[in-house]
């Protein structure tokens, strides 16, 4: 069988919201994948899972280490709770298996670091799901930033603020199972898009604040329901300021809960010396928003990403985000030459970032790095 046939065979281990949502419907429509094993400690879950994504042999695990020792599995996504990543990847990839784990990394540099020791000793390939890449804005940003169209990018504004968007479902407002709140959950979004897209990944120094100034408001009015204020141990809202090695800087503003009308979530903004861009415009269109000047006059352009289709990457442009990020790492995993978007040495970078804001925001210095 050639390697554009095989069939790869899945495990997943986690089987909540993230699961349900974006991995197994994406993983489900492609043509040469088998989901072949579901675990999580919540057996209802797996068996829910195998009911509607699983073969018809489809086994589920209420232990991870049982899952890992099936030999014919491939391929394995993590999407457990932030704490459980980093040793549930170091396992799997050390099982033999590629690994493909949700964001963000880890929950501090130190377990990142391992998945990337893990991945380098063990020549599996690991990832981690950043979808919004894929999205048709940010692929186009993209290619606009690799062309040199914004010349040289010095101040990036990365954006992920919700009014009342607070998660009230899974244990998302847990500081001890998530290692933080907005920072680390969409926060992390916005941070891996700018970097992505300026492609530096070289930070010099950070500095943060984190704020817990609304989580105790009974009854709050927000998106997914009142939370509960004795469970919400994590941030409400956090700010970072990042200055890259090359002089750049980056202000990242993350919020779950903020008294502000200015919201937008998984978006930066660019500034070059030939022009910027930024996500904040017609959704109807794309959203993005390129700007500069010529002929001594300033413009305003908008593409109109939403009508047709362009190729932005081999694969073409079809499906949502999380299908396209999909079929991406399956190629990779595959086939060697086919290039693999999310990198763990990139995202690592993300993680040491988001980890500095909250360090300079327990000891109210800076934080430098090597």
């Amino acid at each position: 069988m050639s390697e554009s046939c095989q069939v790869l065979r899945v495990g997943i281990i986690g089987c909540g919201g993230i699961a349900n949502n974006k991995h197994m419907p994406a993983l489900h429509k492609q043509p040469d994948v088998e989901l072949v094993a579901f675990c999580d400690i919540i057996q209802e879950r797996t068996v829910k899972a195998a009911k509607d994504f699983g073969t018809p042999d489809a086994k589920v695990y209420t232990d991870y280490k049982e899952l890992l020792k099936d030999e014919s599995i491939q391929v394995v996504h993590v999407l457990t709770p932030n704490i459980d990543h980093s040793y549930i990847t170091v396992d799997a990839l050390y099982a033999g298996k590629h690994v493909m784990c949700e964001k963000p990394m880890a929950i501090n540099t130190a377990e990142a670091q391992k998945m990337l020791d893990a991945a380098k000793a063990t020549g599996k390939k690991l990832t981690i799901g950043y979808q919004n890449r894929f999205r048709n804005d940010a692929l186009y940003l993209k290619k606009i930033c690799e062309n040199g169209e914004l010349g040289e990018i010095y101040y990036a504004r990365a954006k992920a603020i919700r009014r009342r968007g607070v998660p009230t479902w899974g244990v998302f407002i847990e500081e001890e199972k998530q290692g933080g709140g907005p920072l680390i959950d969409i926060g992390t979004h916005a941070l891996d898009l700018t970097l992505w897209t300026m492609n530096n990944y070289e930070p010099e120094m950070v500095v943060g604040t984190k704020y817990r100034k609304l989580a105790d408001t009974k009854n709050a009015a927000n998106a997914f329901g009142p939370w509960d204020p004795e469970k919400f141990t994590t941030e409400d809202s956090a700010f970072g300021f990042v200055r890259m090695k090359n002089g750049a800087t980056i202000v990242l503003e993350s919020s779950w809960a903020l008294n502000t009308l200015d919201i937008g979530e998984a978006k930066c903004s660019l500034c070059g010396t030939k022009g910027g861009a930024d996500m904040d415009g017609e959704r109807a269109v794309g959203g993005l928003r390129l700007n500069g000047e010529k002929f001594s006059k300033l413009y305003t352009q908008i593409p109109e990403l939403n009508v047709g289709g362009v190729d932005f990457f081999e694969g073409g442009s079809s499906g949502s985000p999380a299908e396209r990020e999909c079929r991406m790492w399956l190629d990779h995993v595959k086939d060697d030459s086919k290039p693999l978007y999310t990198l763990p040495e990139q995202a690592i970078v993300v993680t040491k970032i988001l980890e500095a804001i909250y360090e300079s925001s327990k000891t109210g210095k800076p934080v430098y790095f090597d």
